[in-house]
This record gives C-alpha cells, sequence and structure tokens, in this order.
C-alpha cells in the first residue's frame, strides 16, 4: 500500500534557491561550451544537474497517495514525458532542420544523425560511448546533438527510479529498503565508475552505470533530511556550522567550476561538484534562516535563468555548433551573437513550449496513461520525421558540397555510362576490429570475363578516400578490389605510434592480415594507402606548421620510421615471396585548411579557411623525401616493392593546390573528393593495368595455368577460361588462345605443352602458331605432354587454335556454355642450341 504523508502534496513545492542552483550549472556549462579557456571546470555544471535531478525527483513525488502502484508508476512517467520531451522534441526537430541546412554529411562524422534520432529515444549516450572520441574531442564540438547525452543518463536512471523508490512510499516501516537500494546502487556506481573512469573513461563519461551515483546522491540526500523534518522561519536563529557548511560548499562548487579537468572523471573528477551541490541543498533545504546565502542564490536573475535553465541546456549547444560550421565562433562578435540567441531560444522554449505543456488545463484532464501512450506516439512520430528530414538533407541543403556530392566526398561516381548496369558496390564484411569493403562488379550488360587478379588494400580512412577509384576501377576493369579498414588505424604509417606501438591498431592489422592471407594469390597487388605525413590540420582544427615539423624531422622520428621499416619488411616477406606485388602510395599533398568547410557564402569567412588551400611544392617535397627513403629502404629488401605517387597529378606545378579550377581535389586538408579520385583514375590505371595479374618468374620455369595471373615475362594471355587447381580450358568464347611476350621468342625454340582434348577435339590437329611459323600437334583424352619444334621465329605472341571448340551442354555432359577445346595446364618455351634462356624483364634488370 503506498501512503500519503499528512499535510504535504503530491505536486511537491516550489524552491527558490534550487533554481539559484540550476543557474549556476547551466551558465557555467555555457561559458565553458562558448570558450573552455574562461571556465576549465565548467563542464561539470552538469554533475550539478545530475544531483538537483535526484533530489527533486524525489521530493516532486515523495508524497504521492495511491492504493495503486500502476497508477504511481503512471503518475511518474506522465510528469516525466510532459516534463523533458515536448521541449526536446522541438529543440531536436528545428536542429535537424537547421542542420541539413548548413551542415554538410561530414564524411568523418556521420554519427550525428545517428545521436540526434537516438536522442528522441534517450539513447544517444549510447551512440556516443560507442565512437570511442571522447566528450573532450574537437569532433564532439561539431555534433549538435552532443549535449544530450546527459538527458539520456536521466532518462535511463528513471527508468529504474521508480522501482527503487517504490518501498519510500509505503511509509515509514519500509522507507528503508529504499534507502539501502539507492545506498547499495551508489556504492556500486561509484567502484564502477572509479574503474571505468581508468580503463574506458569514454564510456565512463557517458554511459548511466558511471553517473547512477550522481543522481542516486541527490535522492538519498532527500531521503535524509525528511527522516528529521524541521520547521523554520527567516526569523529563526541560525546554526554556526550550518552557515559555514552553506559557504564552504558555495565555495568549493565555483573552485570545481575553475578547477576540474577531463582527467580521471567522472571519479574521482565530480566528486568536488557532487559533494558541494549536496553541501549546499543540506544547508538551505528548509532553511530559510540562512537569509545572506538565499538572497545570492534565490536572486530574482538568478530564479530567472534557473527557471529557463532546462531549454537554455537544450538550446544553447545546437547554436554553438551551428555557428562553428558557419561563420565560426571564435570572435567576440560570434560569442556575443550565440549567446542572445541562445537565451532568446530559451525563453521561448520556456515561454510557448514548456510552460503551456505544465500548466493547460486540457492536459490536466488527459488521463495520465493516455498521456503515456499519446507521448511515445509523439515520441516516435517526431524520431520519423527527423529520419525524413535526415534523408532530404541533400535537397534541403544551402550547401554547394551537398548539392554535389559526387563532386566532393570520396565514395561518389558509383556508375559509369560506358558499363550499363555495372555497379561495384561496396559490399561490408567484418574482420576482427575493423572491416573488409568489396569492390567487386556486378550486375553488368556485357559478358567480360571477370579478371582472375585481384587488389587488396589496407590502410586507414585515406585507403577509403580512394572508394571512387577502387568503383571505376573495378568496374572499367572488371576487377575485384578488396580494401581493409582498420578501425580506422593506418598500415606502416611510418610513425610507429600510430600503429606498431598502438596495441588496438595491432589488434585490427593481425586480424586484416590473417584473412588476407586466406585470400591473396601470385599475381595480385597489395596496395599500402595510408597518412604518412602530419597533419597540418583536420576537419575541425588547424594545428600548425610547428607541430608538423616536430613529428616528421628529427632523431626521434628518425629511429621510428627505421623501426618501421624493418617491420615492414617482416610483414611483406611472405606475401612478395609467393608472387604478390607491393604497391605503395606516395604521399599526398597535405593542406592547411578543409575545402568543404569553406566551400558556401555562409562559412567561408569561418576562421577554418584562414589557412588557406596552397603549399609551395618545394615544402611539400621536403616532408615526403623520409617517406619515399623509406620506401626505397623496403624495397632494397624486398622484391616486388614499387612506389605509385599521385603527387605529380595532383601538385603539377610549383604550387599544389587543394582545387582542380573551381573542383576540389581534396575533401578536407588530407583526404580525396570524388573528383580528386577520377583525376588520379588514368595515373592509376596505367600503373596498376601492366602489373595486376603478373607474378615473377623465368621463361624456363614456364607458365603453370593452375595458377592465377601470369608470369611476368608475358604482357598478355587471352582465350582462356578461369584458372582451376589443374590449369585452364580454352574457351573459344574469348577468342583464340594468345600468348604475347615482353621481348622477342628466341628464333629456334622447342614449344613443351602438357594438355587434353575435349570431345570431337581429341585426335584432331590442334594449330599452334609462333611468330608467323604455324605447326600442328594432336593431344588426346588424356593429359600428355607433346613437344613442338620452332626454327627461324620472328615475333613475340604464340597462338593455340584448337579443332572444334565445343561445349558440354550441346554434348549433354552439364550445363556449361564454354566452348571447350584443351585443357592446358603448362607451356613451356626451351630455347635450342646456342639460344640463351630468355629472362623476364625484372631478372634482365637485375
Amino acid at each position: 500500500m503506498i501512503q500519503k504523508v499528512p499535510g504535504q502534496s503530491a505536486h511537491g513545492s516550489y524552491y527558490p534557491y534550487i533554481d539559484g542552483l540550476r543557474a549556476f550549472a547551466v551558465l557555467s556549462v555555457v561559458i565553458y561550451h562558448l570558450h573552455a579557456a574562461w571556465l576549465p571546470g565548467g563542464f561539470v555544471g552538469v554533475d550539478v544537474f545530475f544531483v538537483i535531478s535526484g533530489f527533486i525527483v524525489s521530493a516532486s513525488i515523495a508524497n504521492y497517495r495511491s492504493s495503486s502502484f500502476l497508477q504511481f508508476f503512471a503518475f511518474f512517467y506522465a510528469r516525466r514525458i510532459k516534463r523533458i520531451f515536448p521541449a526536446l522534441i522541438v529543440c531536436l526537430l528545428f536542429t535537424a532542420y537547421m542542420s541539413a541546412l548548413f551542415i554538410p554529411s561530414s564524411w568523418l562524422s556521420d554519427v550525428n544523425q545517428r545521436t540526434g534520432l537516438y536522442a528522441f529515444l534517450g539513447l544517444s549516450n549510447f551512440v556516443l560511448a560507442s565512437t570511442g572520441r571522447n566528450y573532450f574531442a574537437p569532433t564532439t564540438e561539431f555534433n549538435p546533438y552532443t549535449h544530450t547525452w546527459s538527458l539520456a543518463v536521466e532518462e535511463q536512471f528513471y527508468l529504474v527510479f521508480p522501482i527503487l523508490y517504490l518501498a519510500w512510499l509505503g511509509g515509514t516501516h519500509t522507507r528503508w529498503r529504499s534507502s539501502a537500494l539507492f545506498g547499495i546502487g551508489l556504492v556500486a556506481s561509484i567502484i564502477y565508475s572509479a574503474w571505468q573512469s581508468q580503463v574506458n573513461p569514454t564510456q565512463a563519461f557517458f554511459l548511466s552505470p558511471g553517473r547512477f551515483w550522481e543522481l542516486a546522491s541527490g535522492v538519498l540526500l532527500y531521503q535524509f533530511i525528511s527522516r528529521k523534518p524541521v520547521e523554520l522561519t527567516a526569523q529563526s536563529p541560525v546554526q554556526w556550522w550550518r552557515a559555514v557548511l552553506a559557504v564552504v560548499s558555495l565555495a568549493a562548487l565555483l573552485v570545481a567550476f575553475w578547477v576540474s579537468r577531463p582527467e580521471h572523471f567522472p571519479m574521482p573528477g565530480a566528486l568536488m561538484a557532487v559533494l558541494a551541490t549536496l553541501g549546499l541543498i543540506y544547508s538551505l533545504h528548509h532553511h530559510p534562516e540562512l537569509r545572506l546565502m538565499h538572497r545570492l542564490i534565490g536572486s530574482a536573475p538568478m530564479v530567472g535563468i534557473g527557471r529557463i535553465s532546462y531549454s537554455l541546456y537544450l538550446w544553447h549547444w545546437p547554436v554553438f555548433v551551428l555557428f562553428r560550421w558557419t561563420y565560426g565562433l571564435d570572435a567576440p562578435a560570434q560569442w556575443m551573437s550565440a549567446v542572445v540567441i541562445a537565451f532568446a531560444l530559451a525563453w521561448l522554449s520556456y515561454r510557448f513550449v514548456e510552460t503551456p505543456v505544465r500548466q493547460s488545463g486540457a492536459m490536466r484532464k488527459v488521463p495520465q496513461s493516455g498521456i503515456i501512450v499519446g507521448g511515445i506516439a509523439v515520441i516516435g512520430l517526431s524520431c520519423w520525421l527527423a529520419m525524413g528530414i535526415n534523408h532530404a538533407a541533400p535537397k534541403l541543403s544551402l550547401s554547394q558540397v551537398a548539392k554535389h556530392a559526387d563532386v566532393w566526398y570520396p565514395d561518389g561516381y558509383p556508375l559509369d555510362p560506358n558499363y550499363p548496369g555495372c555497379v561495384a558496390g561496396p559490399d561490408f564484411h567484418l574482420v576482427g576490429g575493423g572491416v573488409m569493403l568489396s569492390y567487386n562488379p556486378l550486375g553488368c550488360q556485357d559478358n567480360r570475363p571477370r579478371n582472375d587478379a585481384s587488389v587488396y588494400v589496407i590502410g586507414d580512412s585515406h585507403a577509403l578516400a580512394y572508394s571512387s577509384l577502387f568503383k571505376q576501377y573495378a568496374i572499367r576493369h572488371a576487377t575485384q578490389i578488396n580494401a581493409y579498414n582498420n578501425g580506422g588505424c593506418p598500415f606502416i604509417s611510418l610513425q610507429p605510434a600510430r600503429d606498431m606501438d598502438n596495441s588496438e591498431c595491432r589488434r585490427n592489422t593481425d586480424a586484416a592480415l590473417a584473412d588476407l592471407r586466406k585470400r591473396i594469390k601470385p599475381g595480385d597487388i597489395l596496395f599500402l594507402a595510408s597518412l604518412r605525413l602530419p597533419r597540418f590540420a583536420d576537419q575541425w582544427a588547424y594545428f600548425g606548421e610547428q607541430a608538423a615539423r616536430s613529428q616528421m624531422f628529427g632523431p626521434a622520428a628518425e629511429a621510428g620510421r627505421k623501426r618501421a621499416e624493418d617491420y615492414a619488411v617482416s610483414v611483406l616477406k611472405e606475401f612478395t615471396d609467393i608472387g604478390v606485388r607491393v604497391v605503395f602510395e606516395g604521399p599526398k599533398p597535405l593542406y592547411k585548411a578543409p575545402p568543404f568547410r569553406c566551400a558556401d557564402w555562409f562559412d567561408k569567412s569561418n576562421p577554418i579557411c584562414a589557412p588557406g588551400f596552397e603549399m609551395p611544392r618545394s615544402m611539400m617535397e621536403a616532408f615526403r623525401a623520409p617517406v619515399l627513403s623509406s620506401y626505397a629502404n623496403i624495397a632494397a629488401r624486398l622484391p616486388n616493392v614499387e612506389v605509385w605517387d599521385p603527387f605529380p597529378t595532383l601538385c603539377p606545378g610549383d604550387t599544389c593546390s587543394a582545387f582542380d579550377g573551381d573542383k576540389p581535389l581534396f575533401l578536407d586538408g588530407d583526404h580525396l573528393s570524388g573528383h580528386g579520385n577520377m583525376v588520379l583514375l588514368p595515373a592509376f590505371t596505367a600503373f596498376i593495368e601492366p602489373r595486376l595479374g603478373r607474378y615473377p618468374a623465368s621463361l624456363e620455369q614456364g607458365i603453370d595455368l593452375g595458377k592465377t595471373g601470369i608470369p611476368d615475362f608475358l604482357t598478355k594471355v587471352s582465350g582462356f577460361s578461369q584458372a582451376e587447381s589443374w590449369g585452364r580450358w580454352t574457351d573459344a568464347h574469348l577468342g583464340p588462345v594468345s600468348l604475347t611476350f615482353e621481348q622477342p621468342l628466341p628464333r629456334d625454340f622447342v614449344l613443351q605443352i602438357s594438355a587434353l582434348a575435349y570431345g570431337p577435339n581429341a585426335g584432331a590437329p590442334v594449330t599452334v602458331s609462333a611468330g608467323g611459323v604455324k605447326r600442328q600437334v594432336v593431344f588426346g583424352a588424356d593429359q600428355s605432354t607433346r613437344e613442338i619444334t620452332f626454327e627461324g621465329v620472328q615475333g613475340n605472341s604464340i597462338e593455340i587454335l584448337p579443332p572444334s571448340p565445343i561445349s558440354p551442354s550441346a554434348l549433354g555432359a552439364s550445363s556449361d556454355e564454354r566452348l571447350l577445346g584443351l585443357g592446358i595446364s603448362r607451356i613451356r618455351v626451351q630455347p635450342s642450341g646456342q639460344y640463351p634462356a630468355l629472362q623476364s624483364s625484372r631478372a634482365a634488370a637485375q
């Protein structure tokens, strides 16, 4: 049975000092978010809110009376819905619309929209925790929904609060149970928070288990005070220790706003702010005799700000973020404008959203169950509307970046009109802590055979910034490209701290390499694209040239590169040994400002754009030199290691530019744009095409048709079906069998062919032509080797023409439609007499 405490209302009382504390909390947060250096610990204002929320929610329902537990739950959740969601929904929808107008979808911050959608459901803290980006990272300043994490924590607390508080409402004989439950939860949360603050501070900060103790402390304080209620007036004598406690607590709170730091947060980092808030509430609650403190904290200006504190907290952050994305938030005029707009929106929200909902007579007539059902329906509908806004963002946006997405974003240009129907994904496959993106041409209307050889890529986001290029190459050359993104980690960055010495990156890299070993084969190319130069800027901030120089040059940097070279040789040797070509990406130009942040009329004056979009070629060459030197050292120790350098294409003159006329070559300071991909595609194709599918071998070793790819003494092989374990079938659908050699054939040689004939081709003469000299040879239905002597050959190609190609389906053997002639396992050219063996081009070069 839930009992009523005589003489008290279920709606509780109003305490001006609580609004004063809310004002302290929200102002500290606003100042910190506006310019953190002004109030370095201002972020602990959220912790003050947590304590207040735990205290006030207890006070507001502590004396609720009803004979039904279900009615209590309905009463509680109806009040929470009316208090939290109207202003929140309006803010979220408005923010979604304004974001669609002014914020281009950042390729590295797509978490923004997910955060906003989950905020409708009280789960945005899970999204933020899952990104691994902590609250104090620069990226959070550009997510207009970051601040909703604290609302999510409160809403999740309210899911368990009624259950833990229920015993308090049962009368004096059961209240201890509620206090015990909250006490146990508080202790467990403190222990968990202290542990997570060390091992996973991001989750400790954002998730409810690490924050439960702060809200629970407010609940327990209310329960403690309520056990011994007092009735005092402003004329009652002041207890000196209570006055001292109030002054010390206020001083401690103000100090916490200044000295608190992100380290070891929230435990013990939040402890000072939480204890100070508890001390102030304990000192002032039902103690009007502390007149001076009540006048200070409960003054009209403070109470006025406190009343709109919820709306101010909701609105200030998206306003600040929109300023950062557009005009900037780095000058007095911008600070003043942002604050005025935030306060104006907060007042409008309080006046026309919060207050009408709370005071509506019509709402009071609605059953509490109706409010809950209706509230959930409105939340769901609002979330659906926000999803619609997000989906329509490219049409709504005022940004050139969104309007011309293929030009700007590196994952554009999915189609090629010359190859109708062809799309190349990518398909996503989880690999350890990373992902493999498979660019596999599908749906093509032509009958081109798929390239037996593949391109494999390992790297960070800069490898995936070639996405448009990978799509187009895959489509145009019927080639599969598999790109491993190691959870954002580079691979052989030549900066050990970024990969070799990072345990998480090593795990991700090891998982990618393990998967790669199962897939890669001789003749494939392993393309290693990663950021190997220090950044001058990222999407959010400019780091400065000196910082980049200190990372690139000096004894420590050189020692790191030497370690990385040894690591590269040890890791890559197993691949080069089996005939895989390793191709390093030459360092691209880097820039000091992100072009996509400066593409429109509303953001061109943003301070992030001030460093400009040009770099001296000589400066970039100086930064590139140590990387190219390391490449040369690796290539000297391993065969089959080369460098494809996009730099000459991207920077043909004395000054490198991030733009090609009016089109961007780069999305930000170091990631390619979609247009940049297309500019590089011809150079990439010219480099990769003659190397893909070719493995190192000598003429004497011959041609093993059971291998994928071709030996590098050949330039082209045609007329064969795909490789099988024993060899390959000739397929007349693909034209005559032709082998084109890189160098002229010996004038006199013996050609050895190991093969079997299919169907009517058995026992029939097969024409073999070498440099205009023709011979005939006969093969049976069983595997055999024939030797054919050629003399006076002038040319570099061999053709093999089976007499009667036929498909298995025509013979009723299977549904196979290939036109089969010979099944060839090996071909070998053996020079005769005094003619020396012809070596592969690589062997000749060596």
